[in-house]
């Protein structure tokens, strides 16, 4: 299975301990199996600067570089063409939906076997009849999972 996880997603492997946050266990799951190679993760390329932009406001600067290590280690394949920006606009024009958060969806639209995990419920109400797009929530997390909170610093 290939998954593309937006940074909804991605920030609760580094921010789990939100009190507001919700499925983080979910988000966690999605974490450790692509970590045990059950899953592959791709993103588009925004996706690390769009993390790291949201950690630059919410964690103490002594962290950045675990962070940054972090995200550095998990060696996620980007994936770039003219096609998924074009495809991405026209979510984006079609959907009156931010231009970052369809490069998301057209990432897994260009890959038949993925499917796009978002926690952003309004993203996900535009686009469901699109395809190829899971709400996190949604995300079946088997009971004996191993997921744990991932704490880089």
């Amino acid at each position: 299975m290939i998954v593309v996880a937006d940074a909804s997603v991605s920030l609760k492997w580094l921010l789990p301990l939100q009190p507001d946050e919700d499925d983080i266990p979910r988000a966690q799951d999605v974490h450790a199996r692509a970590s045990r190679g059950e899953l592959e993760l791709r993103q588009p390329p925004h996706w690390m600067g769009e993390v790291l932009s949201i950690l630059v406001r919410h964690v103490p600067p002594s962290a950045f570089a675990a962070y940054a290590g972090f995200l550095s280690a998990l060696q996620i394949r980007t994936e770039i063409s003219a096609q998924i920006y074009a495809r991405a606009m026209s979510l984006s024009a079609s959907l009156n939906h931010h231009l970052f958060d369809t490069l998301y969806h057209a990432t897994a639209l260009q890959i038949p076997e993925a499917v796009f995990v978002t926690a952003d419920a309004r993203y996900f109400r535009k686009a469901a009849e699109v395809g190829q797009i899971m709400l996190l929530r949604d995300w079946a997390v088997p009971a004996d999972s191993s997921a744990q909170p991932t704490k880089p610093y």
